[in-house]
């Protein structure tokens, strides 16, 4: 007897179903699915006890005539493609025409359906894949699809289900992914008979997001073409203190997916303007020539694999950063102090710290262009500060002046660790450590693009004495960190000589810092992801060399903080991800007070 044989067919089906079918949500993703590629215009769903008990789905969209219907359940029988050349360009969610016999393989299946123009419909009644009754039956127009008992004969998998409410959850979350998807087509949800979605025809993708997800000012707009693929969406904000790790919609061609390729380039993205590892919320749309992206690798068609790879890679890594370089931020344009006494006995200029840009030319201001600056006679001597690249001409009265755009002034420190400052949008608070530590980051970064920084030699080597672990991971990087101005060689035992250190870093930190390097480098072997050990070193050098919580500033020190911070691409976080600016806004302010 052979011990190779055929399976039964409807073994076989239930097999398959396998990898189609997971859980519940799974039926209602490929219904809904095929209810967007049928043109509907309004798409109800229904699950009872998480939908292992009822699924129905119902669309008002082409419908079937009686022998599309009964094909319809049969395996590989699809009206979506017609040759293998089709493949090549996939225009419709559904293609494969696995769905739904799957699904009817595996549940007590009904199908009603009506095409368009006709007068009568048609219902197909599968129980476990087999095929109970066909005949003809009043409907409206479009299909409706109830999925009972899943897995009521494949106890092993309905065993393996979870939880009503976590089944219910998963349904709730597919439902609301396609409504992005397909924005122009009323969704609604019912759960147990109680209504978890509704969400009425939208006009754009955007008001589709507003329905869902109401206003999120904590998230930031993307929007880029390049070599025809486009990105948009919106993505958390930098300085966003969210759960660690928020939902993550990715739809290619209007479809959901999990691609590694999308997720290192987002991962990527926020590794620029910060060292945290982060899994940020993100809700991306992403358009790629048909001809350009294969849907055709995986059972449930949840991956994607792009012809240019790097190319699709670099599109959305740029589009993310430019949008995250724009994030909801103050604009600091400052008005400085009128000098002191003394300053003006003694003709001595204001303290300006060493590597800040040398003032542009002074230009005179009308004072009342800023809410908070002097009147009468103490406004005549004040000198103010006008960069060239934020200058805007505006008209007040019959007078033309040089205005600055949304002008800040510093007004104090508050326990000499934060500074506040404001504008006619409010008030600002800026934690002086991190908004410094940010500056000299992004300069650090720069520099290291352009070659390596500058190093002071000491007068009398430093001699630090390491752990094992440290003291190899120093050595080990040594020409990395020289690159950063570090000159370290061994020095017997677990110490390490160092004999230079980066300039601006006061030499008295050096030993800190080199410390905190080392456990940062620690376990990445010398070569390998350099680059990211740079940059986390680049982080822990520019926190050691910032101005600390404590130190007293002066309204100079204070001015230069805010210009040079209001010039880093991104000055919402420090490359650690602790936010850097706290803002409160004007109507906010005038709300507290019951002016509103």
């Amino acid at each position: 007897m052979s011990r190779v044989h055929r399976l039964p067919p409807d073994l076989a089906n239930q097999i398959a179903a396998g990898e189609v079918v997971e859980r519940p949500a799974s039926v209602v993703k490929e219904l809904i699915e095929n209810a967007i590629d049928a043109a509907a215009t309004r798409v109800r769903v229904a699950i009872a006890f998480g939908g292992k008990a009822l699924i129905t789905v119902e669309d008002d969209g082409v419908g079937m005539a009686r022998e599309d219907a009964e094909l319809s359940i049969e395996r590989h029988a699809t009206s979506k493609i017609d040759t293998a050349a089709d493949l090549a360009a996939i225009r419709t969610l559904g293609f494969r025409g696995e769905a739904l016999p799957s699904i009817a393989s595996v549940s007590r299946f009904r199908l009603r359906t009506r095409a368009r123009g006709t007068l009568v419909g048609t219902e197909v009644l599968v129980d476990g894949g087999v095929t109970r009754a066909a005949r003809d039956a009043g409907a409206p127009e479009g299909t409706l699809v109830e999925v009972a008992d899943l897995f009521f004969n494949l106890p092993a998998r309905r065993k393996f289900l979870k939880a009503d409410t976590a089944e219910s959850a998963q349904v709730s979350r597919v439902v609301t992914q396609l409504a992005l998807v397909a924005h122009q087509i009323g969704f609604t949800l019912t759960s147990g008979g109680r209504a978890a979605v509704e969400l009425p025809p939208a006009r754009s993708f955007e008001e589709r997001f507003q329905q869902v997800y109401g206003d999120r000012p904590d998230l930031v707009s993307v929007d880029k073409t390049a070599a025809r693929v486009t990105v948009r969406g919106f993505v958390a904000a930098l300085a966003d203190e969210g759960p660690a790790r928020g939902p993550q919609h990715v739809f290619v061609n209007g479809r959901i997916v999990r691609d590694r390729t999308i997720t290192h380039a987002i991962q990527q993205a926020y590794r620029v303007a910060t060292i945290k590892e982060r899994s940020p919320e993100v809700h991306l749309f992403i358009d790629v020539p048909l001809d350009r992206v294969d849907v055709n690798v995986h059972p449930t068609k949840a991956e994607v694999r792009f012809l240019d790879q790097g190319l699709v890679h670099e599109i959305i890594r740029r589009a993310v950063v430019d949008a995250l370089g724009v994030t909801p931020a103050p604009e600091l344009v400052l008005l400085p102090a009128s000098p002191t006494d003394d300053q003006a006995r003694t003709g001595v200029l204001p303290w300006v710290w060493p590597g800040s840009r040398a003032a542009p030319a002074a230009a005179t201001l009308d004072p009342s262009a800023s809410p908070l600056a002097p009147t009468g006679a103490a406004a005549a001597g004040v000198p103010t500060v006008q960069p060239n690249d934020r200058a805007v001409e505006t008209t007040a009265g019959h007078a033309t002046v040089a205005a600055l755009v949304r002008p800040m002034v510093p007004l104090g420190q508050f326990r000499n660790t934060f500074i506040i400052a404001a504008d006619e949008e409010g008030l600002a608070i800026v934690d002086q450590h991190v908004a410094h530590e940010r500056i000299l980051f992004e300069r650090i970064s720069d520099r290291l693009l352009s070659g390596s920084l500058e190093s002071q030699r000491l007068l009398t080597p430093l001699v630090i004495d390491l752990g094992a672990g440290s003291h190899a991971a120093l050595v080990a990087h040594a020409a990395a960190l020289a690159r950063l101005g570090f000159d370290i060689e061994p020095f017997g035992g677990g110490s390490v000589r160092v004999a230079a250190v980066p300039a601006l870093l006061d030499w008295t930190g050096s030993e800190a810092a080199l410390r905190a390097m080392a456990e940062d480098l620690e376990g990445i072997a010398p070569g390998e992801r350099v680059e990211e050990a740079l940059r986390r070193t680049a982080a822990t050098m520019a926190c050691h060399a910032a101005v600390k919580a404590n130190d007293p500033l002066t309204r100079e020190k204070m001015q230069y903080l805010l210009d040079e911070l209001r010039e880093t691409a991104h000055s919402s976080v420090c490359p650690h991800g602790r936010p850097v600016v706290l803002r409160l806004t004007r109507r906010e302010i005038e709300k507290s007070f019951e002016r509103i």
